[in-house]
């Protein structure tokens, strides 16, 4: 007998590349080679679970940003008095949605940190290579701000994003100099105009890579520029007008805190040294012990087979001086700056900005490592073990862990135990009314609103001002839950002991026509 030809696309007995059974048997890292971005996904949402959950279990109180964060979103506005508004209102759906509480915004700001993660490996894979960018990942998810500060939402979280998300256009406009991608990185620069003004230095850094590609030659590189800047302007103009009728609070707040301290010269040199070395030596200090164990793994088994010096095939100049641009820029611009006018730098300033370090360093590393040889499996144990070790270290200084090793930050702040102290009295001097609006420091104040059953507005300071999503009015009519830490209160009564600088009052209705 003749055996019959299969049809052409059919497929054979002996071809087993359907079954399922086949591609379980496939090692892992050819299914990771086939598609990167799948896995380098799968294991980001990963971490997040991780981190987020632990970061939860092992704090007594939000973080002070997210709950300034749902303070404000009770009122949307074209500024608030410390910053600009975009943060606020990109958080006002999700609160009407999910309810204005800690979880809505953990979500959110884990959502954000994970997209600005997610936007650089995918830049980092096209300039070079998945290899470099999933490692340059790892490294970075080492660094305290990216683990320790995943469930966090405040001005730096979307500012990160901006940030990647503008090195993403601004590299495509400068390599196509198509009008679409300025017109995009204009935008991406507008809304981080409106998220913090710490935007300058992303603008700073598209303007030294624009010059590093010699931009000002071509007459489609310059319109491009001029047109970025122009709709970046544009979309501030509405805040800028609501800083001239608010005095420009935030430009002053920002003034009395850092920008207007005038450090002398020898205090300005120790306060940029101590930036640096927190920056580099302390916040990302895990990233370069990660990069450390590869490199040395590579040369020891580069050194056991006799290989060669590794051949680092040609690089596109654009993508090293886009890479240096915003990993050394940021780096290099606040401490000049502080040099220049004597500001107190503050160390959460490099929060959006440290990710790109990493990229950088390894791309000026590049012509000793062969970094696409680097071994995965061996970068997942190290990056593992590292991440065990922070965890542990984060759960022995947590408020669980043993009493020596606590350490006085925000997440020991209970409360929920001062809740429980304060709410029972404070309804029972309301003569059982709600408690409607809580008074007193930003941050304590929220937190004790978001322990209490009824989710009152916070007047921060006790000034309307600052606060115009309460109004006298309300406090007129319902009352007032008013804190004070620090001093005595007058007419107030001590918390207790496990809050020996704090005092709390009740105003009744009927008493509250007086401002607090």
């Amino acid at each position: 007998m003749t055996s019959r030809k299969p049809e052409k696309g059919a497929t054979t007995r002996n071809d087993l590349s359907w079954h399922p059974i086949f591609w379980s048997r496939i090692p892992i890292s050819v299914q990771a080679h086939q598609r990167p971005g799948l896995w380098v996904t799968l294991g980001l949402l990963l971490f997040a679970a991780v981190w987020v959950t632990h970061l939860t279990l092992t704090s007594l109180s939000p973080p002070a940003d997210n709950i300034e964060q749902l303070n404000w979103v009770h009122a949307l506005d074209w500024g608030y008095y410390k910053h600009p508004p975009f943060p606020t209102w990109l958080l006002w759906l999700p609160a009407r949605w999910f309810g204005a509480n800690a979880w809505t915004s953990y979500a959110l700001g884990t959502a954000i940190n994970l997209a600005t993660l997610g936007v650089l490996w995918r830049l980092l894979a096209q300039l070079r290579g998945a290899r470099f960018a999933t490692i340059a990942l790892l490294a970075i998810l080492c660094i305290s701000y990216y683990n320790a500060g995943l469930n966090q939402y405040n001005h730096n979280t979307l500012l990160a994003f901006w940030s990647a998300a503008s090195a993403a256009l601004c590299w495509k406009a400068v390599t196509s100099a198509r009008m679409r991608w300025w017109t995009a990185l204009g935008l991406a620069l507008g809304l981080g105009m409106l998220t913090k003004y710490q935007i300058v230095v992303t603008i700073a850094s598209v303007f030294v890579f624009w010059l590093s590609q010699r931009g000002w030659r071509d007459p489609r590189q310059r319109l491009g520029l001029m047109l970025a800047a122009l709709i970046a302007l544009l979309m501030f103009i509405p805040h800028l007008q609501w800083l001239r009728t608010q005095d420009f609070a935030p430009i002053r707040y920002a003034t009395e805190s850092s920008l207007g301290v005038h450090l002398s010269p020898l205090a300005r040199m120790v306060d940029v040294s101590n930036w640096l070395l927190d920056q580099l030596l302390n916040r990302a200090l895990p990233a370069w012990i990660l990069l450390g164990i590869l490199i040395y793994r590579q040369r020891k088994a580069d050194a056991l087979r006799g290989a060669t010096a590794p051949t680092i095939p040609a690089r596109q100049r654009a993508g090293r001086a886009l890479l240096l641009s915003w990993g050394l820029v940021p780096l290099l611009f606040m401490p000049l700056m502080g040099l220049a006018t004597g500001s107190l730098l503050q160390m959460r300033w490099g929060t959006p900005f440290l990710l790109f370090a990493v990229p950088a360093v390894m791309e000026l590393c590049a012509s000793r490592v062969a970094w696409p040889r680097l071994g995965m499996r061996g970068a997942l144990k190290a990056f593992v073990a590292i991440q065990l070790l922070l965890l542990l270290l984060s759960h022995l200084t947590s408020p669980f862990g043993p009493p020596a090793m606590r350490d006085r930050h925000w997440r020991a702040f209970d409360s929920s135990a001062l809740a429980r102290l304060v709410e029972a009295p404070a309804r029972a001097a309301l003569s059982g009314g709600p408690i409607c609006v809580v008074s007193g420091p930003g941050k304590v104040a929220g937190a004790l609103a978001l322990r209490l059953t009824d989710h009152p507005l916070v007047l921060i300071d006790g000034r309307y001002e600052t606060s115009p999503w309460v109004s006298a009015d309300l406090v007129r009519r319902c009352g007032l839950l008013q804190l004070q830490q620090g001093a005595p209160l007058p007419g107030g009564t001590p918390v207790g002991a496990l809050f020996p600088d704090l005092w709390w009052r009740v105003i009744r209705p009927v008493d509250a026509a007086a401002k607090p």
